[in-house]
């Protein structure tokens, strides 16, 4: 089971966060990508945009922030963190 943990971050504490588990049988990147996109949808945020530094972090620690940059709409927070709790192999 694939399992992401989402979480909006403002002034150092938690707003809001959710984990979004995906057992299907799918590339990686589709699982991410897929939950982001759900766990937006529960969140009612729009989908961030990934810039080139976000790509590197998450792809060398399986966690990176979507801060005010990434995404189209104000938002509320400060970022957006996601984190990778879980893989299947």
């Amino acid at each position: 089971m694939f399992r992401l943990w989402v979480k909006l971050i403002d002034n150092n504490h938690l707003l809001r966060d959710t984990v979004i588990c995906d057992d299907t049988v799918d590339t990686r990147t589709h699982k991410v990508m897929n939950s982001i996109e759900k766990a937006c949808y529960e969140l009612d945020l729009s989908k961030p945009i990934w810039l080139d530094n976000i790509v590197k972090d998450f792809q060398l620690h399986n966690k990176c922030r979507f801060g005010k940059d990434a995404f189209i709409e104000e938002i509320s927070f400060d970022y957006m963190e996601i984190q990778v709790l879980e893989e299947d192999y």
